[in-house]
């Protein structure tokens, strides 16, 4: 067992862009905290091994109190076996993180931050209906570099009116603050999103792809000048910082999703909670998980192995396709493969399939014209 994930499902205001499951009605906090309590304690026979890393995801999680999260913390603990130094990560958005919550925060179990900054733009953070503002970006950094030393931060490109001077000043920013993870992600128009409504009423601008795939070449440039390897398509981290509650999940170890649309994966299934705070209440009230599983084809896992390898820096490993999954796949594999090797959007160096620097930005488009499809 790698990690428990606990996904708290509220958050103060709906982004424009978001597509994650949470409501804004905080009513039901309370009794959602004691469920997931009881989650956690309900599924303790899953694990059979030491924990590594606890993360809250959302959602946002600063939406809790510190003296709930710490509850839930302790609830981990008390159930299951954990490592002695685990990872323990908070998604916060800026507008949380008040230089007493902070420093409240450093008192406590959690040792990593995941700050959802997005841009320090004001009109950026306007568009996207964020609920903080630059000023309050800035000064949340400046008191969590303070007391933190693991902080990772989120930046989104391909915004609409962004030209690669914003974007270059937005990363130099975050470099400014020392922070020594970095996530990025394009800009994603997701169906039924307020963002889709706004576009297809004209009020914002569509996103356009050539925008977003210079604002990604800039990024991977900047970012690899000071210092930060590039492990995951949309992760920079310096050396001893990457993510080791991601990294479980890119290298196929196991973890329990606790929470309302929470995923889980054993090895062998996955599994994902129901999307509904009512329902789950209810069912976990119940004394039942509302959990719904699905058993993994060879397929399903090869396809999931191509897709989380690619977008990696440990790339995908011929050696292992052929001695998991078998010589008609990797055959099937490299036959698909050519084209892209051809193009110079692909290599294999050392028995190991990855993107070039040309093909990154196009990894997951590559992947799904690798994956294996039953006839």
């Amino acid at each position: 067992m790698s990690g428990i994930y606990i996904h708290i499902p509220f958050c103060k205001q709906a982004c424009h862009y978001c597509d994650f499951h949470f409501s804004t009605s905080m009513k039901k906090k309370d009794e959602m905290v004691l469920a997931l309590a009881k989650e956690i304690a309900m599924r303790k026979t899953e694990s059979d091994s030491e924990i590594e890393t606890i993360y809250f995801g959302g959602g946002t999680p600063s939406v809790l109190s510190n003296d709930e999260i710490n509850f839930l913390i302790s609830e981990v603990y008390k159930n299951y076996k954990v490592v002695e130094n685990p990872e323990i990560t908070l998604e916060a958005n800026p507008d949380d993180l008040s230089a007493e919550r902070i420093l409240e925060l450093s008192k406590s179990p959690i040792n990593r931050l995941s700050i959802g900054i997005q841009s320090f733009y004001e009109e950026d953070l306007k568009m996207m209906n964020r609920a903080h503002n630059s000023a309050e970006a800035k000064k949340c950094l400046e008191e969590a570099t303070k007391y933190f030393d693991n902080i990772s931060l989120d930046l989104i490109y391909g915004i609409p009116g962004m030209s690669d001077e914003m974007w270059r000043q937005n990363i130099q920013t975050a470099l400014d603050f020392g922070i020594p993870h970095i996530s990025s992600y394009a800009l994603t128009v997701e169906p039924k999103t307020a963002l889709s409504k706004l576009i297809q009423t004209g009020k914002v601008a569509e996103p356009q792809d050539e925008v977003a795939s210079n604002h990604f070449m800039i990024l991977v440039e900047m970012l690899q000048q000071n210092g930060f390897i590039h492990y995951e398509l949309s992760n920079f981290g310096k050396e001893n910082y990457f993510s080791k509650n991601n990294s479980a999940y890119w290298l196929g170890k196991k973890y329990i999703g606790i929470g309302p649309s929470a995923h889980s994966y054993d090895g062998e299934k996955r599994g994902w909670n129901i999307a509904n705070n009512s329902l789950y209440l209810k069912a976990i009230q119940n004394n039942e998980l509302p959990i719904e599983t699905e058993i993994l084809t060879v397929s399903d896992r090869y396809n999931e192995y191509i897709m989380t390898g690619l977008r990696t820096i440990w790339g995908v490993s011929l050696e292992r396709i052929e001695k998991e999954f078998g010589t008609e796949y990797l055959n099937y594999l490299l036959e698909q493969a050519q084209k892209f090797l051809n193009d110079d959007l692909l290599s294999i160096e050392n028995n190991i399939l990855k993107p070039t620097l040309k093909g990154k930005f196009l990894t997951d488009g590559i992947a799904s014209d690798l994956f294996y499809v039953e006839s």
